[in-house]
């Protein structure tokens, strides 16, 4: 893995920058911040260490999710998704994230995980989340420690997706697919699981209510705007780490 996989991602091969939401007329961020969670403890860097997370993992306590489903927006039959959140162990832990490509049909241009869709021959949600890392990123699953998942979430777009978490060696090469990801990139651990950094938003258009978190991070001239199921799955590992 580069040092900094978000300088040496492969760009799409189409330049046009992509709306975050399908939605039409509605860009998240320019929905103003209800309030933010600053009141919230954080998570102690001590239990972010490998030996903590492992020791989390094996014995995980009671919690419950915060966040489990979206207002529906797209009217099909649920389909089951994995994702990784792949806690990378440099020095600092830092989350591995991608930018999706402008063209996709669902959530293009968003923020996600490594992961997608779960095929007939995975065996488990966490095969779908090893494979589909390998297929859109790169990452091989032998430089993958696999802790545990945590609660579905149901997106609104019908998604029932199972978080992996795993930790990642700091030693393979990515090769993001330039068709599925814009770019890679890495946020500290540290600054998702902190709820200062935990922004809370609500829109009401045509008698709906949305509501959604927010965790807009700041890498150099570049604001990576994490929002939707990305934040809501990062939240609910707040509250198990917090349990």
């Amino acid at each position: 893995m580069n040092p900094s996989p978000a300088r040496g991602a492969t760009p799409a091969a189409s330049p046009v920058i992509a709306p975050l939401s399908s939605l039409a007329g509605f860009d998240p961020r320019l929905v103003p911040v209800r309030c933010v969670d600053a009141h919230l403890p954080v998570v102690p860097p001590e239990a972010q260490t490998p030996q903590a997370l492992r020791a989390r993992f094996a014995n995980p306590p009671p919690w419950e999710p915060e966040v489990v489903l979206e207002r529906k927006f797209i009217e099909r039959a649920p389909a089951r998704a994995s994702v990784l959140l792949a806690i990378v162990l440099r020095e600092q832990p830092m989350v591995l994230l991608t930018e999706r490509t402008a063209h996709l049909s669902t959530h293009s241009g968003q923020v996600a995980f490594p992961g997608g869709r779960a095929d007939p021959q995975d065996a488990s949600a966490t095969d779908t989340a090893l494979r589909e890392a390998q297929e859109e990123v790169g990452l091989e699953p032998g430089f993958v420690e696999v802790l545990g998942t945590l609660s579905t979430y149901l997106t609104g777009s019908a998604f029932i997706i199972t978080p992996v978490v795993g930790l990642v060696q700091p030693g393979c090469v990515l090769r993001p697919n330039p068709c599925e990801v814009a770019q890679l990139f890495e946020v500290p651990l540290a600054f998702l699981l902190d709820p200062a950094n935990h922004r809370r938003h609500v829109f009401d258009r045509d008698g709906v209510r949305r509501e959604w978190f927010s965790m807009p991070y700041q890498d150099g001239d570049k604001n990576h705007y994490i929002w939707g199921a990305t934040a809501g799955m990062l939240r609910n590992f707040y509250r198990f780490m917090r349990a």
